[in-house]
């Protein structure tokens, strides 16, 4: 039988990059009871990499215990967290058009940091992974930045883009993880299925 995972994530880039290297997955995401989105929320003075470490950690401590409460099929549970970051300030999803707005003003010029997290819990096991990518976006005017944000793009995404959407045209250099930038990056996570005994 061919080996599989449980993703807990909502974010229908991960699913399309698991697919992407053969990884069979069934989704494992949060019930109407468990408030997922007070995991993200950014502590004082936390440092990004701290952050994006800490939430993906609690991410995988819920789903697992998700799973115990479920009573479902014991498989390995993958979680991922990815944040941006413009010097020490962390940039989450927007709450509304309004501080997409502004997210993509601040990143407008300037080079930014983008950090994904990715876990594994394999029976007792954690295995851990990050990358961290750098981007350069070009100037760009509010013009452009509004007429973006109208596209309801940016909204669920951290930083208020997605570097495989419209905002990909403003990048002007990149140095990292293209899938880890998109919200998994395959290295790191085909490291961690590898040290679980997965042949990829």
């Amino acid at each position: 039988m061919t080996p599989w995972i449980y993703l807990a994530s909502q974010s229908p880039r991960r699913r399309q990059l698991l697919d992407q290297i053969g990884v069979r997955h069934a989704l494992l995401l949060p019930g109407p009871d468990e408030d997922a989105e007070a995991l993200e929320t950014v502590r004082p003075n936390e440092a990004p990499r701290a952050y994006v470490q800490r939430v993906t950690l609690a991410k995988l401590d819920a789903a697992r215990a998700r799973l115990q409460r479920a009573g479902l099929p014991a498989a390995p549970i993958l979680c991922a967290d990815t944040t941006v970051a413009l010097g020490r300030r962390i940039l989450g999803k927007p709450a509304d058009a309004e501080e997409a707005c502004e997210m993509l003003g601040a990143l407008a010029g300037q080079e930014h940091r983008v950090l994904t997290a990715v876990a594994l819990a394999d029976g007792a096991r954690v295995l851990q992974g990050l990358s961290v990518s750098r981007v350069r976006f070009a100037p760009v005017d509010a013009a452009r930045i509004t007429a973006y944000v109208a596209t309801g793009e940016p909204m669920g995404k951290a930083g208020a883009y997605a570097i495989q959407g419209g905002a990909a045209t403003w990048v002007e250099r990149m140095a990292g993880s293209y899938s880890g930038i998109m919200g998994l990056p395959l290295f790191e996570t085909a490291r961690l299925l590898r040290d679980a005994g997965w042949s990829l």
